[in-house]
């Protein structure tokens, strides 16, 4: 049965493989989901270039 996504969306990117090796590296270290490291990620960059309302 799928698993049902309450205020989440599903998406499909590629990152650069370094990139993905110290993402998983950080999750694992920190038992950190690697969504909401991702989340966490995407709205400092948001914040930044004053993105998110």
């Amino acid at each position: 049965m799928a698993e049902t996504l309450v205020n989440r969306k599903r998406f499909t990117t590629t990152l650069d493989n370094k990139l993905l090796i110290a993402l998983r590296k950080m999750s694992k270290d920190t038992r950190i989901n690697i969504s909401k490291l991702i989340d966490e990620a995407i709205e400092d960059l948001l914040k930044k270039h004053k993105r998110l309302n």
